[in-house]
């Protein structure tokens, strides 16, 4: 058991060279670690069809990752109690099903991968007709899709959440891929549970602040300064955006300090936490039918580097604020980048953040 342990940490720690993807790559790479030991592929993961007719690169590979706002499970079913209480993210029904976090991870035929934020709030055309926010097209496909089987007759509860997500997926795809001029190869999904647990099987992360700050909506009540976070307090850290200098632009920026700080956790982690992230993936990731992680584990570069798409500036509409873009320079954005990947970052310390 002691020399299986060690393998899956050997391996681990390899992959974590990708460290600055996203939460969500560090939790598929993580699930990947236990299946490409014995080249197999987990069937208690939970698999989607919503990308079997998308077209697929013909120079490498883009996987969207897409991290949900929803605080149900995979069965659209309520989380426990104390769960919720620990995670201090509110009730079950609220968050809906916006994919929040998304990112596009540009893996390339030789050199390093380039992973790209989407700012959540950006106006866009969605696949489902008319503007609206990027991160909407989840929801609102699945809403659409829900409400059109209730009309032929499926009353299911299981069944409706499992075709609402499955729409949503692909309209969430089919939105990115058109607005950033892409396709998509693989999908991966995660929603806020899998981010609490992240933390949680690592006993905690240590982040650093430039100024204390305190926010009731997302719970975060931190100092300034280094300190350790439980994975209550971890996810309080990623979710804030109130209160913060640049709003959804710095809650990015958190998510590459929390990355950097997942990422020294792991490479000090016992046999106990790898195995705890690797039962978590089983019950919180989703993936693509067609996603083969042992062969990502393979051929995944040994460094990736991560950079936000640009935004224009903010609105108001529709009594909503909104991320104006100009799709022009964001399609020229990402072809530079997956030419000529951003610098890595300047040291290997935790970085301060807002």
């Amino acid at each position: 058991m002691k020399s299986r342990g060690v393998r899956h940490r050997t391996v681990l720690l390899v992959l974590l060279r990708t460290a600055w993807v996203s939460l969500c790559a560090v939790v598929l790479v993580a699930a990947g670690i236990a299946w490409s030991t014995v080249s197999t592929i987990s069937t208690s993961v939970e698999r989607s069809y919503a990308l079997d007719d998308a077209p697929r690169s013909t120079s490498g590979r883009n996987i969207l990752i897409m991290g949900l706002t929803t605080r149900l499970d995979l069965h659209g079913e309520p989380l426990p109690d104390d769960v919720l209480r620990r995670m201090q993210a509110g009730e079950s029904d609220r968050g809906g099903y916006n994919a929040n976090t998304l990112i596009l991870l540009h893996i390339p035929a030789s050199g390093p991968a380039v992973a790209m934020s989407v700012p959540r709030d950006n106006l866009v055309p969605l696949s489902s007709g008319g503007e609206g926010k990027i991160k909407e097209a989840y929801g609102r496909a699945k809403i659409v899709e829900e409400d059109r089987l209730r009309a032929a007759g499926t009353h299911d509860k299981r069944e409706l959440e499992r075709a609402g997500r499955e729409a949503g997926r692909r309209a969430q795809v089919e939105t990115v891929s058109t607005f950033l001029n892409q396709p998509v190869d693989h999908l991966v999904e995660i929603s806020l549970i899998g981010f609490f647990h992240i933390a949680e099987g690592l006993g905690g992360v240590d982040v650093c602040l430039r100024a204390a700050t305190k926010d009731p909506l997302s719970g975060a009540d931190f100092p300034a300064g280094p300190q350790h976070l439980d994975a209550g307090q971890a996810l309080s850290f990623v979710r804030q955006r109130h209160g913060l200098p640049h709003g959804d632009l710095s809650r990015t920026r958190r998510q590459q300090a929390f990355l950097s700080a997942v990422t020294k956790r792991l490479k000090g982690a016992d046999v106990t936490a790898v195995q705890a992230m690797i039962d978590m993936a089983k019950q919180d990731v989703v993936l693509d039918a067609r996603f083969d992680l042992a062969d990502l584990a393979r051929n995944l570069p040994s460094e990736v580097r991560f950079d936000t798409l640009p935004i224009e500036g903010s609105a108001h509409l529709g009594g909503l604020d909104v991320n104006k873009v100009d799709q022009a320079k964001v399609q020229a954005k990402v072809t530079e980048l997956a030419t000529a990947p951003p610098p890595p970052p300047p040291n290997d310390g935790i970085p301060c953040v807002d």
